[in-house]
């Protein structure tokens, strides 16, 4: 695990950091004070957020996708709430090219798109794609695994692409099972959406780097991100009690990888934690 205090090793390709849900307020300001000394620390070349609740905790509008663009993120990733939010789908489907809504959404009535590129001074182009699961997740929503093929098949092949893939999922087996599945076709693979990080960072047999999930960038204060006395309380009464953000300072839980433009695999990977 990569903290605030630890050193991270010399560079090796392209270093990227990814970080688990932004969860309202706190997670936007933690964000703020926290993504660009990251980034010059660790020398990190891209960083990208799930910024699926980062709007009272549920979705993302205009002014919280720019408040994470702010900064330092460069690419923005979503999930089950992407389009909650009033006016959500108007400004994911202009902004497209940094901000995307999970591929596996039915296409014919879904705005964005699944997938997008940065394409970097130094000649390297990274590609990042989101998936939505659906063990445990309503709606409409097609077989990630036949999303993640099609996919692949539109991203332009290249000897050592990199691609970055962010699988918005519930069940941990579901994950694993995408992990396997794609190993050796993306060089990294990050679950999201459950709010606790896991400690399974590792690279994959085929060279795909893997985290089961990110965990969260928002108030450890509470239940995922919401009030504690909320949380506690839909769990041990019948009352309806709606979800409120936690209070307090934010943390940023995610990973940093190292991936290879020559290979399109993962070099190094860390689970990596900011108090």
């Amino acid at each position: 695990m990569l903290t605030s205090k630890a050193e991270a090793p010399a560079k090796r390709g392209l270093r990227v950091v990814v970080l688990g849900d932004v969860v309202g307020r706190p997670g936007r300001e933690a964000l703020t004070r926290h993504v660009r000394p990251l980034k010059e620390r660790l020398a990190a070349d891209v960083v990208i957020a799930n910024g699926e609740n980062s709007a009272g905790g549920a979705g993302i509008d205009a002014g919280t996708a720019h408040e994470i663009r702010a900064s330092g993120v460069d690419l923005v990733t979503l999930g089950d709430h992407a389009f909650q939010r009033k006016g959500s789908g108007d400004f994911i489907e202009a902004n497209s090219a940094w901000c995307i809504r999970p591929y596996n959404l039915p296409v014919d009535a879904t705005p964005g798109r699944g997938w997008c590129s940065l394409a970097r001074a130094d000649g390297i182009t990274l590609h990042v794609g989101n998936l939505i699961g659906r063990v445990f997740i309503g709606g409409a929503i097609d077989c990630p695994f036949k999303g993640a093929e099609r996919m692949l098949a539109e991203i332009p092949a290249s000897a050592g692409r990199l691609v970055v893939l962010d699988f918005h999922a519930e069940a941990t087996s579901e994950k694993w099972a995408m992990g396997r599945h794609l190993d050796g076709r993306v060089s990294l693979l990050v679950g999201t959406h459950t709010h606790v990080q896991t400690a399974d960072a590792q690279i994959l047999p085929g060279g795909t780097g893997y985290i089961t999930d990110l965990g969260m960038t928002g108030s450890n204060t509470g239940v995922i991100g919401m009030d504690a006395g909320v949380a506690l309380k839909r769990f041990t009464s019948y009352t309806p009690a709606p979800y409120q953000i936690a209070e307090g300072e934010g943390i940023l839980h995610g990973v940093v990888a190292d991936l290879d433009p020559e290979s399109g695999k993962t070099l190094w990977i860390s689970g990596l934690l900011q108090p």
